[in-house]
């Protein structure tokens, strides 16, 4: 008995060093999640404007009428999956979820070129570079000249792997660029994204009435129409790159922040159920050793 009450109290010395830990790790998330937080909400409203504005003129431009051709849709025989994840783990299933819609982005919309091996993946983070390597290394191109990119989120360090996709774009290396990635909502929702990046995606016309109509906005550029879209254009597409980046660090911290903060509550339940088991073996312990002196002294006074 006395050697299981030994165990016990170790076992609950164990679980509470490791709420410690968790409780630690759970602190230090939610000081970076403020700061990754106040990036994303800062940059989101400006990426989605400038988005919007990008799909409209792509959409109301011919393609013969500018030298840009980000928005130019060509037949697929080759593309490029970027997967943003963290260098750490011990954040739930943020970094699997991601991992999944890079996984069906390469089962569905890229599956005729990842068939002929005509993919090229970026992995940005670790956990996606280390799944990718070990199962995709011999169906695919595995890059990971940015899986570190994290340590320097800063606009012209990110600005760097966009340069290099829309290079890759326009030069015809490739047809078509997705990303996966994660979607901060709040520290306990985050959800798993994959979009198109190249090119541009059009804006869908909602009505049949406007389709019948086929009219497009009469867009008046000051200076003059190819001179600024061929500064704005790569401007907007380094921004919308930078976004991705930043809700993906925020949704990491977020994810680490719940999951610390979930195994903390689990570590204090089950200390409490040690506790509990410990008291009852030692009543039971106490409780025997009593029975066995009332018995002793019974005996004794018998005789």
């Amino acid at each position: 008995m006395a050697a299981n009450l030994k165990e016990v109290r170790e076992r609950i010395k164990s679980v509470q060093s490791t709420q410690q830990i968790t409780k630690a790790m759970k602190m230090v998330s939610a000081s970076k999640l403020r700061r990754a937080q106040q990036a994303i909400v800062q940059i989101r409203p400006y990426t989605d404007r400038l988005n919007k504005m990008l799909k409209n003129i792509m959409s109301n431009i011919d393609a013969n009428e500018i030298d840009v051709d980000f928005g130019l849709e060509r037949p697929l025989e080759r593309a490029t999956l970027v997967v943003i994840t963290s260098n750490r783990g011990l954040c739930g299933a943020f970094n699997s979820n991601v991992i999944k819609e890079g996984v069906n982005a390469l089962q569905g919309s890229l599956s005729s070129v990842y068939k002929q091996g005509n993919v090229d993946i970026i992995c940005i983070g670790k956990k996606g570079f280390e799944y990718f390597k070990k199962r995709y290394d011999k169906k695919a191109n595995i890059i990971d000249d940015y899986v570190m990119l994290f340590d320097d989120l800063s606009f012209d360090n990110v600005s760097k792997v966009a340069d290099r996709l829309m290079e890759a774009f326009s030069t015809g290396y490739t047809d078509r660029v997705e990303v996966a990635y994660g979607k901060f909502k709040n520290a306990a929702v985050q959800y798993p994204m994959c979009e198109q990046y190249l090119p541009v995606p059009k804006i869908e016309v909602p009505s049949e009435e406007e389709k019948a109509s086929n009219t497009k906005a009469d867009y008046i550029f000051e200076p003059e129409q190819n001179d600024l879209l061929n500064h704005l254009i790569p401007s907007i597409l380094q921004t919308q790159f930078q976004r991705y980046n930043l809700d993906s660090h925020a949704s990491e911290h977020g994810a680490r922040m719940t999951a610390m903060d979930s195994a903390t509550e689990n570590a204090e339940e089950m200390i409490k159920d040690l506790r509990i088991n410990y008291n009852k073996a030692r009543q039971a312990a106490i409780t025997k050793q009593i029975s066995e002196i009332v018995g002793g002294a019974a005996a004794m006074e018998s005789d």
